[in-house]
């Protein structure tokens, strides 16, 4: 994730590779996204917060401590330096009570289609980011797909429906090409045309602006294929199960 959002904002001219910084604790990784990218590499976690002003912790949720932890004096010094976490379960107020004084922080919540510069971020900040900062830090995410300014709360129901179901449209995706390969389909055909056939419908949604309760309706001639296979969806329980699959997401993002 870290390298696709690195990728989307070279990739806008707004920031410059050499003027970024990417730590890891794996030298071989780094080496990787040198080679790929042209940025600045180190294994000092301290060094890359020294010579940022907007620092990425994009690391998994239990490192977040251990990363805080070697930095924080170099934050806290500079009272211009912008903390933005990518992780679930850290809010706000854990990332300032992690750090021990108030400083700026963002919280976004990225998804994985930004490897393919088709994601979507959810962000919020705290009192201390100022307008022209979160501006900045929005276009940057930008470059890597759509922004939405959200409240603190909602960023839960965000991650169940942006971060978590591009794996329920991958699992409808194999679903469907299963079924065309059942009916003689090739596989790599069925698996291209599935998810051709879930793009141009989701672009249809964005771009149209139309609900897509009429949209399905435009498809479903009557005593047609379309309202037959409908009909199956609904006796399988289609929408409950997309909806429950939400709200259990939902629930377990808040126990985290």
């Amino acid at each position: 994730m870290a390298a696709a959002m690195i990728g989307g904002i070279i990739g806008s001219g707004r920031v410059a590779a050499g003027d970024i910084t990417v730590s890891d604790a794996n030298p071989g990784r780094l080496s990787e996204v040198a080679g790929q990218l042209a940025v600045n590499t180190t294994v000092d976690n301290r060094e890359a917060a020294q010579n940022s002003q907007l620092i990425f912790l994009s690391v998994k949720p239990q490192f977040y401590i251990q990363v805080i932890d070697q930095v924080r004096d170099i934050v806290l010094a500079d009272k211009e330096k912008i903390v933005i976490t990518v992780a679930p379960g850290w809010t706000l107020q854990r990332t300032q009570e992690a750090f021990g004084a108030p400083l700026k922080i963002v919280r976004t919540m990225p998804n994985t289609p930004a490897l393919v510069g088709a994601g979507t971020t959810a962000v919020c900040k705290n009192e201390l980011v100022g307008a022209n900062e979160i501006e900045e830090v929005c276009c940057l995410l930008g470059s890597f797909g759509r922004v939405e300014m959200l409240p603190e709360n909602m960023m839960d129901v965000f991650s169940a429906i942006c971060g978590s179901s591009p794996a329920f449209v991958f699992m409808m995706i194999e679903a469907m090409a299963d079924a065309a390969v059942l009916e003689g389909l090739p596989r790599a055909q069925a698996y291209a045309l599935a998810a051709q056939s879930v793009l141009g419908s989701a672009k249809m949604v964005l771009e149209l602006g139309t609900h897509p309760g009429e949209l399905k309706d435009m498809v479903c001639s009557p005593g047609g294929s379309t309202i037959e296979g409908v009909r199956a969806l609904e006796e399988k329980g289609m929408r409950a199960a997309f909806m429950s699959a939400i709200e259990q997401t939902v629930a377990k993002n808040k126990r985290m």
